[in-house]
């Protein structure tokens, strides 16, 4: 039997607030057996749905199912009960208070699963990977999730782990023990072993990005002057009339934001008000947040009329606006959509140009599909049924990771300072310890799983 890291019994109602057919109390802790036993007037078989009826002494408050799991058999390792009722908020809350006054109390957010990592149930990349099922919002997310629930993203981490494992005891031996027979060091096989160490990490952090990518998505900046067709392209990638488009310049003057799925990559859209000088001030002020947008964003879609820029002075054109808004050349991926080509007695499809130039016509609907491969590739987006899911603090672990494993391998190729290689090393161990929770300051534990919803 597990043994479990907490003393007291929380409840919580895990089902969503509001009326529904069926609303549950969820117990975890010492006593939740006991509890529901005086609720329900007898003992539950673990693991067995029983019909009850929830009872206040005399009162009967519901009936419903109650079911019972062992501690070894639980989702958080302790002894645990639900308490299937009806689900209206009156009578669920009143059963939450019955079970407080026996001894229970109210659970924190995420608290269930958080018990379910500290008695090692799940790894914490396994427990983020249930708020993140939760939340998906496309059939690829959810099922990267379900994959990184199930612990595919954290035999690859573990893997990686083992393998830094034991090249640091190889290295850390050859350092204690200098003059033993140990030729390790000299044979060239730590360099080797750092290299591969290396390319796994490389290859886990480019399939993180990806899951980064299917969890938290991307955002899109569509940035131009007035009347380039921002406004048009916005509502034709979104497939609805969510921005207002006229032929008078100047007509959308505050962000304005569209949420969508492409090909299973969440992005937000966002249309900016045109760059141009004016008196107006609230002009002034959209052209302020449209600037601001462009600096925090993922990707920049520079939106041109294909009519009132030659294709020739495109470079040039294009680089004038970004020296305007503050944004380096390659300081983000940026597409450059030469709008209104239908507007043109002829294109030369080939444009010559520095940037990623895509032809359209917002109002015919040409060059769209180039458009959203590009936007796709752009953000590094491969669209993979085997991937899982990841978050912006697991790209960031494995990107420490390497980091200290490359410079490790640096100093090894030097043939020196071998003692500092194997502090790089420690550090890349303690980093990818922090994915799945083997090394993890308490106040990164507290962020998680204040995240989650109450019941989970």
């Amino acid at each position: 039997m597990a043994t479990s890291l907490h003393d007291d019994l929380i409840a919580a109602v895990a089902t969503p607030p509001g009326q529904g057919g069926i609303g549950v109390i969820r117990l975890s802790g010492n006593g939740a057996a006991d509890v529901a036993r005086i609720i329900c007037n007898q003992n539950l078989v673990p693991r067995h749905a029983t019909y009850c009826k929830f009872s206040d002494g005399d009162e009967v408050l519901d009936e419903g199912i109650a079911i019972a799991f062992a501690h070894s058999a639980s989702f958080t390792g302790e002894e645990v009960v639900e308490l299937q009722g009806h689900g209206g908020p009156v009578v669920l809350q009143r059963l939450l208070d019955l079970v407080c006054r026996h001894g229970a109390r109210l659970a924190r957010p995420g608290e269930f699963s958080e018990r379910a990592f500290l008695n090692g149930k799940l790894d914490l990349a396994q427990s983020e990977a249930i708020a993140d099922l939760i939340s998906s919002s496309s059939v690829a997310a959810a099922r990267a999730a379900v994959r990184s629930l199930q612990g595919d993203f954290s035999r690859q981490v573990h893997h990686v782990t083992e393998h830094l494992a034991k090249l640091r005891v190889l290295v850390e031996a050859c350092i204690d023990f200098p003059d033993e027979d140990v030729e390790f060091l000299q044979t060239g096989q730590v360099a080797s072993r750092l290299q591969q160490g290396i390319d796994q990490l490389q290859q886990l952090r480019s399939d993180s990005v990806q899951g980064q990518l299917l969890n938290e998505g991307a955002s899109v900046a569509l940035l131009g002057v007035p009347n380039a067709g921002k406004s048009s392209l916005l509502n034709v990638l979104s497939g609805e009339e969510a921005a207002i488009v006229t032929d008078i310049p100047g007509t959308t003057r505050d962000l304005l934001k569209v949420d969508l799925l492409l090909d299973g990559l969440p992005l937000r859209l966002v249309d900016t008000a045109g760059l141009r000088d004016s008196g107006d001030k609230v002009e002034q002020l959209g052209v302020a947040r449209a600037k601001t947008q462009a600096q925090q964003a993922d990707l920049l879609l520079i939106v041109v009329d294909a009519t009132a820029v030659a294709a020739a002075d495109l470079d040039s054109y294009v680089s004038g606006l970004l020296d305007g808004i503050g944004v380096e050349r390659d300081q983000l991926p940026t597409i450059v959509v030469f709008n209104k080509i239908d507007l043109l007695p002829a294109l030369n499809v080939g444009i010559s140009s520095e940037f990623t130039v895509v032809p359209v016509s917002a109002l015919l609907g040409t060059g769209l599909e180039d458009l959203r491969g590009i936007i796709k590739s752009s953000l590094g987006f491969n669209q993979s049924e085997s991937g899982f899911i990841a978050r912006a603090r697991h790209v960031a672990a494995l990107e420490l990771a390497l980091g200290h494993l490359i410079e490790a391998k640096q100093l090894i190729d030097l043939g020196e300072a071998t003692e500092i290689a194997a502090e790089e090393m420690r550090f890349a161990h303690n980093a990818l310890g922090e994915i799945v929770g083997t090394v993890t300051p308490d106040d990164l534990l507290g962020r998680i799983f204040s995240e989650f919803c109450i019941g989970k």
